[in-house]
């Protein structure tokens, strides 16, 4: 009789309180027999099942004793459990705090844009595969403004790849493996080296691993090294020659690589450079992983590793001249270099040659107008106090700057001995763009010729 309204107590005699208990879980419980037990194309048991932590003893327990009980077999294949969403300072969420983060004012930003800015769907979804969901996690505007920064990292290196491959046809203007020169090899290693990284993270759903593979590939070797040292290549050189096609091939192979590696994550990233490329067919999701791009070997990494420590080391030699107004842009130095290792004097001396076709010169990797090698000894003696000490650097190699010999090329901006010399060659330009504004077809005055056609 207490458990009935007040109406219906006179009837009380004619109902009988049940003994039998329904676990209030078993309709969510059950879920999987009309989920992946019936429908189309879907598989049982499940790969996996996602939920927080507090499900352990609900859903995840239910599931499993109904299947079990139904079917002799648990409904899943694994789980995984994720911790709940804290306020900026580690508070729990509540509107009597006014603590609330919206996903949709992320999305689409508050009343004020100003302060409140519309981040877009991609930034909400890189804030959470960057963040440990084995634990509790935070969020609010100003993380969600430091994963924008890394969303923006990764979407402007891939506008300037994208931006650099517009004339590329990959079946016509493809470099193969064998030609290409050894700093290509190296970064398709680099490519593959992230690619199965990013695969493996994926396989055991380790998300935060797939965004640092991702940041540090587009950061450390693509922007700070590669695509700067490829700079020179895709605009100093002849649109059809070998050096700038041979960018072009690995910049077209890393943009393949890039999409279906951020797709999962950012979708709509990883749409627009499929669809910006030459000859798109389709939707990125169409596509299968690049098994073939996880299939080039590392190429010489020992080598490489020592230039771009080398490239360090010049750059910090390179910000002790700048303070004394010595040189500005990296162009206008000179580096020396102390090598006491035969070996590795050997292995630099094969970086030096000069060659108007050469990628795997030593000046374009290190962005300095020219190289000179010393022993160890000898570079404060030719740059006094703008050195960087064996012992202070990364390289292992002492190393110093001084302003570099020649004139500037107005064209390359590299500084040159033989810039202007020569009967035929334009007064400003170094050989090297003399032959190739010849070839586009661009005259450029020379010293007593009359000049014709357009000054570039």
């Amino acid at each position: 009789m207490q458990l009935l309204p007040e109406s219906l107590k006179s009837k009380a005699g004619k109902w009988t309180k049940g003994t039998d208990t329904m676990d209030v879980w078993f309709d969510s419980g059950s879920s999987w027999a009309g989920v992946v037990g019936e429908r189309e194309n879907l598989h049982y048991p499940a790969d996996v099942y996602l939920e927080g932590s507090d499900q352990h003893r609900g859903w995840f327990q239910s599931s499993l004793l109904t299947s079990v009980a139904a079917q002799g077999v648990a409904p899943y294949k694994s789980v995984i459990t994720h911790g709940f969403v804290l306020d900026e300072k580690g508070y729990k969420m509540s509107k009597s705090l006014g603590n609330v983060v919206s996903p949709l004012e992320i999305i689409e930003g508050g009343n004020n844009k100003k302060q409140k800015p519309a981040y877009g769907v991609d930034v909400l979804r890189l804030w959470v595969a960057s963040v440990d969901y084995s634990g509790d996690v935070r969020v609010g505007d100003g993380i969600i403004k430091q994963i924008f920064e890394s969303y923006r990292k990764l979407r402007n290196t891939a506008r300037f790849m994208l931006g650099n491959v517009d004339d590329f046809d990959v079946a016509a203007n493809s470099v193969p493996y064998e030609e290409l020169p050894d700093l290509d090899k190296y970064m398709l290693g680099k490519l593959s080296e992230m690619l199965k990284d990013i695969d493996e993270a994926y396989s055991r759903y380790d998300y935060s691993a797939v965004v640092q593979s991702l940041l540090r590939f587009s950061t450390a070797d693509l922007s700070n090294f590669y695509l700067d040292v490829a700079k020179d290549r895709l605009y100093i050189s002849h649109v059809d020659d070998f050096r700038r096609r041979s960018a072009q091939t690995v910049i077209s192979k890393v943009l393949d690589g890039f999409a279906m590696a951020i797709a999962p994550i950012l979708p709509h990233m990883a749409e627009d450079i499929h669809l910006n490329r030459k000859g798109a067919v389709g939707s990125v999701f169409e596509k299968t992983w690049p098994t073939d791009l996880e299939g080039y070997e590392k190429h010489d990494d020992e080598t490489w590793d020592l230039i771009r420590r080398l490239r360090d080391d010049a750059n910090k030699a390179l910000e002790i001249a700048r303070v004394d107004k010595v040189v500005g842009a990296s162009l206008d130095a000179q580096l020396v270099v102390g090598v006491d290792d035969e070996a590795v004097r050997a292995k630099l001396e094969s970086f030096l040659v000069d060659e108007a076709a050469a990628v795997d010169q030593l000046k374009y990797m290190l962005m300095m107008s020219q190289i000179t090698l010393k022993g160890g000894s000898e570079v404060k003696g030719e740059c006094g106090d703008y050195v960087v000490e064996k012992k202070d650097g990364l390289s292992g190699l002492t190393v110093g700057v001084k302003k570099a010999a020649g004139e500037k090329c107005e064209r390359c901006w590299f500084y040159d001995e033989d810039t202007g010399v020569g009967d035929d060659v334009a007064d400003d330009l170094c050989p090297r763009c003399d032959g190739v504004t010849k070839k586009i077809g661009f005259v450029k005055a020379v010293s007593g010729v009359a000049s014709e056609g357009i000054k570039v």
